[in-house]
C-alpha cells in the first residue's frame, strides 16, 4: 500500500508539472516571484514580481490597492488597463473616455481645471476664469458636463436683453458681443468695451463715456466733429469761424491732436493760392492780408503791394467792370499774377461737370461778387420738384452733393444715406438699384419676402412651400450672395439633433440635398452597420434600430440586453466567466448558434446518465438552455414545470 502511495505522488507531481499555469499559458514569470513554500496565499510585502514590466505602470493609488480589485480572475491578462473597466464613468460620456486628460492615479481631485479648459474649444479669458463652474455647466454638481455653445450670447443672452444704457435690445446692437466687448476682460464697460469703429486717440482719449453720450441712446450718435464741436465753432475768434463762414468739416483744418493745434487750411488756395504760386513764403500770419480779424471775409491785396491808385485807374482803363479795389483784384487775377486773367478752376467754385459749359450769367445774374456756392441754392426748383423719389416728401438733405456730382441730368446719383432707410448688407450691397426700385424710388417694400417671394416658391432644397418654411427669410438667411451660408435654428422641429449630430457638418447627412434625407440611424449608418465585425452585425441579423444598443454620442460603449432578451451573461455565474463574444457563439458568421457543453466540463455519456430520468433529455447546446434557462445547473427545468404542474 506505502508503494502504491507514491506511485499516485509521483504521478501527481509529474502532471502538475506539465499542466497550464492557472494564469494562462503565456504567463512567463517565476513562481517565486509571488509565492514560497510557505503556502499558496499571496504576502505584499515579500512579492518581487515587477509591475512596470506589464503595460501597465503602478503608481499613485494603484500602489495600495489589492490585487484582486483589479485581477478578478488568476488569468493576471485578462485585466483591461483601461481605466473605465474599473471606475464607473461618472460624467455620464459627457468628457469623453480618456480619465487621464484631468486625473492622476494620485487623487481624484483636478487641480488644474483652468489650464484643461484652455486645451478645449472654449478657453477660460477675464472674468471667465473666476467664475463658478455652475454658472454654465447646470449639471456639475451631478458630475456632467454636457457641451455648450461657445457664442457669447449663448450664456448672455439675458444681459444682453436686460442691458438699457444702452438698450441693446431697442437698439438692435448685434449679438456678437465681441464686436464692442475683450473677452479677456474682467467687465463689460471702461477699458474693455472696444470702440473701434470710432477710436479713442489723441484728443479723444477720453474716461467718460458720458461726455459724448449725453443721452441713454447709445447708437443714436453722430461721428461728425461738428456734431460735438459746434461750441467750439462758434465760439472760436481767430480766426472767428462763423463771421469767415469757415466750413463746419473740423476736418478740412484740424487733427485730432489736442487742442486743435497743429492746424492748416490748405484749401485757402481754392480761393486764393497762399501756400502756392508767387504768394508762397511770402506772408507771416493771417492778419497780413485780412487786416480786420474779426471778419475774415474782408481781405486787402492793394495795403500789401506797391499799386498806387492813379498808375492803376491809367493801366486798366478800357477795363470793363475795374474797380481799385481788393476784391476787384481777386476777380481778375485769382492766383494772385498781374499777367492772369480770371482762372474759375482757381477760385473756390472750380467748374465742373455741367458747370462747365453753363453760361456765366447763368450763375451770375446780377454780380460775380458774393454768388453763392451752395448747390441747393441754385438748384432749389429742382429740390422741390422732384418726385422719383419726392425730396421734400421723404425729408432728403438738401445738400445735393451728398448724392449728386456736377454731370449732366444729375445722374448717376449715389444713396449713402440708404442706410438711414433700408440698410444694404451682403449682396444689397452690389444689387443694382433697379432690381429693388424698378417701378420707382416710393414704397418700396423693406420685408425679404416682398422681393424674394419668388425664390422662396421655386426653392426645392429643401421644398420651402412643401414642408411649410416660414417665410420671415431672414429666420435662416443672411442678405450673403447665394442665401449662402445659411443656418437652420427650427432644425428639432424636423429632427432632433442631439450626441454626435450636433457638431457634424450639414452635408454628412444631407451631401447638399436637403430633400428626402432619412431620419432613422441606419438610413445614415448602413454601412457601419454592414462593415462592423465585431460582432458581424448583418450576418448575425441584429436588428437595424441603431438606439437599441448605441446612443446618439458614440459607438462606443454600447449597450446589449443579452441578460433581458437572450441569456444572462452580465450577471449570474457566467458574470467575469467570458472574454470574447466567439467563446459562445463558435460560428461567427451566424450568432443565432452557441455553444454551452463546449465551455462546461460535460461528457455526454456522464450527461446521458445524470439526465436518465428526463424524457425529453437531448445532449445539445439549445436542450440545455432549455432547462437552464439562467446558466443555473440549479435553475428549475422545463421537465420539473411540467411535474410540478
Amino acid at each position: 500500500m506505502r508503494g502504491l502511495s507514491l506511485i499516485l505522488v509521483l504521478l501527481v507531481t509529474i502532471f502538475s508539472q506539465s499542466s497550464d499555469s492557472p494564469h494562462g499559458k503565456d504567463f512567463d514569470v517565476s513562481c517565486s516571484d509571488c509565492h514560497n513554500s510557505s503556502g499558496w496565499k499571496i504576502d505584499r510585502n515579500e512579492i518581487t514580481f515587477n509591475h512596470d514590466l506589464t503595460n501597465f505602470h503602478l503608481e499613485g493609488l494603484h500602489t495600495e490597492v489589492s490585487c484582486t480589485s483589479c485581477h478578478s480572475t488568476l488569468v493576471f491578462s485578462d485585466a483591461d488597463p483601461q481605466c473605465m473597466t474599473c471606475h464607473t464613468d461618472m460624467h455620464q460620456q459627457t468628457v469623453g473616455f480618456d480619465c487621464a486628460r484631468c486625473h492622476s492615479s494620485n487623487s481624484w481631485i483636478v487641480p488644474n481645471i483652468t489650464e484643461i479648459h484652455q486645451q478645449g474649444r472654449f478657453p477660460l479669458l477675464g472674468a471667465h476664469i473666476t467664475a463658478d463652474c455652475y454658472d454654465c455647466h447646470k449639471s456639475a454638481s451631478l458630475l456632467q458636463f454636457e457641451p455648450l455653445g461657445v457664442e457669447c450670447v449663448d450664456c448672455h443672452q439675458s444681459d444682453y436683453a436686460s442691458t438699457t444704457n444702452p438698450n441693446h435690445a431697442e437698439n438692435g446692437f448685434s449679438t456678437e458681443c465681441a464686436d464692442c466687448h475683450e473677452m479677456n476682460a474682467f467687465s463689460w464697460v471702461g477699458s474693455s468695451f472696444s470702440h473701434g469703429f470710432f477710436p479713442l486717440t489723441l484728443g479723444h482719449k477720453i474716461n467718460d463715456c458720458a461726455s459724448c453720450h449725453t443721452g441713454t441712446d447709445y447708437s443714436n450718435i453722430s461721428s461728425e466733429c461738428i456734431s460735438c464741436h459746434q461750441a467750439d465753432y462758434n465760439t472760436t475768434t481767430s480766426p472767428n469761424h462763423q463771421q469767415a463762414d469757415l466750413s463746419t468739416d473740423c476736418l478740412e483744418c484740424h487733427t485730432t491732436n489736442p487742442g486743435w493745434k497743429p492746424a492748416d487750411f490748405t484749401q485757402h488756395d481754392n480761393v486764393f493760392p497762399i501756400y502756392s504760386g508767387e504768394h508762397n513764403g511770402e506772408w507771416a500770419s493771417c492778419v497780413d492780408c485780412h487786416t480786420s480779424p474779426g471778419n475774415y471775409s474782408i481781405f486787402t491785396c492793394i495795403d500789401c503791394h506797391e499799386h498806387n491808385k492813379n498808375d492803376m485807374d491809367d493801366e486798366h482803363q478800357g477795363i470793363g467792370g475795374y474797380l481799385y479795389s481788393s476784391p476787384a483784384c481777386l476777380e481778375c487775377h485769382p492766383t494772385g499774377s498781374e499777367e492772369g486773367s480770371f482762372n474759375h478752376n482757381l477760385s473756390i467754385f472750380p467748374l465742373t461737370g455741367a458747370h462747365i459749359t453753363t453760361e456765366c450769367a447763368d450763375c451770375h445774374t446780377s454780380s460775380y461778387v458774393g454768388t453763392s456756392t451752395v448747390c441747393f441754392e441754385c438748384h432749389t426748383a429742382q429740390f422741390n420738384q422732384t418726385i422719383n423719389p419726392n425730396h421734400v416728401a421723404i425729408e432728403l438733405s438738401n445738400e445735393c452733393e451728398t448724392c449728386h456730382t456736377t454731370a449732366p441730368g444729375w445722374q448717376p446719383a449715389t444713396f449713402d444715406v440708404h442706410d438711414d432707410y433700408y440698410i444694404l448688407t451682403g449682396a444689397h450691397t452690389a444689387t443694382d438699384c433697379l432690381s429693388c426700385h424698378e417701378t420707382g424710388y416710393i414704397e418700396t417694400p423693406s420685408l425679404c419676402i416682398d422681393c424674394h417671394n419668388l425664390d422662396f416658391e421655386q426653392s426645392t432644397n429643401p421644398n420651402h412651400v412643401a414642408i411649410n418654411l416660414t417665410t420671415d427669410c431672414e429666420t435662416c438667411h443672411t442678405t450673403a450672395p447665394g442665401w449662402q451660408p445659411a443656418s437652420f435654428d427650427i432644425h428639432n422641429d424636423y429632427y432632433v439633433l442631439a450626441g454626435a449630430h450636433t457638431s457634424i457638418d450639414c452635408n454628412s447627412c444631407h451631401e447638399d440635398q436637403y430633400t428626402g434625407t432619412p431620419i432613422t440611424c441606419v438610413g445614415c449608418h448602413m454601412d457601419d452597420y454592414n462593415q462592423t465585425n465585431d460582432p458581424p452585425h448583418a450576418s448575425a441579423q441584429f436588428s437595424t434600430d441603431c438606439l437599441t444598443c448605441h446612443t446618439e454620442f458614440v459607438w462606443d460603449p454600447s449597450t446589449f440586453e443579452h441578460d433581458v432578451q437572450y441569456f444572462p451573461i452580465y450577471s449570474g455565474e457566467h458574470q467575469g466567466e467570458w472574454n470574447t463574444c466567439t467563446e459562445c457563439h463558435t460560428n461567427a458568421s451566424n450568432y443565432e448558434l452557441f455553444s454551452c457543453i463546449d465551455c462546461h466540463e460535460h461528457n455526454q455519456a456522464d450527461m446521458d446518465s445524470e439526465h436518465s430520468d428526463e424524457p425529453n433529455y437531448v445532449y445539445s447546446s439549445i436542450a440545455c438552455l432549455d432547462c437552464h434557462p439562467d446558466g443555473d445547473s440549479k435553475s428549475l427545468t422545463r421537465h420539473s414545470i411540467k411535474i410540478i404542474r
